[in-house]
């Protein structure tokens, strides 16, 4: 039995979708990047499916710009989180309302 491209779908919108709901239910912002994370890479998975399925390196290719982006993506996040922490104490979602005077 060989695997197909429709596996590796399969297994890339399961990963998708348990990116989804934990963004949805979590209120600790490092979980919420690490879901975000696995949604990108769900999607990730699935450019190279399509791509092998294909027989292109166009997948490929998208892979490597959206590993770019993810990776300024979770800096730029994690330098915000310390940010806030610095001046609120805390990084409950909850709890953190820049709106507020």
């Amino acid at each position: 039995m060989a695997i197909t491209t429709q596996h590796y779908l399969i297994l890339s919108a399961i990963l998708f979708t348990i990116g989804v709901i934990g963004v949805l239910i979590k209120r600790n912002p490092i979980v919420i990047f690490m879901c975000i994370e696995l949604m990108l890479n769900a999607v990730n998975l699935s450019f190279v499916a399509l791509g092998r399925h294909y027989g292109q390196i166009n997948g490929q290719m998208y892979v490597i710009f959206a590993l770019a982006v993810a990776a300024a993506e979770v800096s730029v996040g994690l330098g915000i989180i310390v940010a806030i922490f610095r001046s609120r104490e805390t990084i409950d979602i909850n709890e953190v309302n820049l709106m507020k005077f």
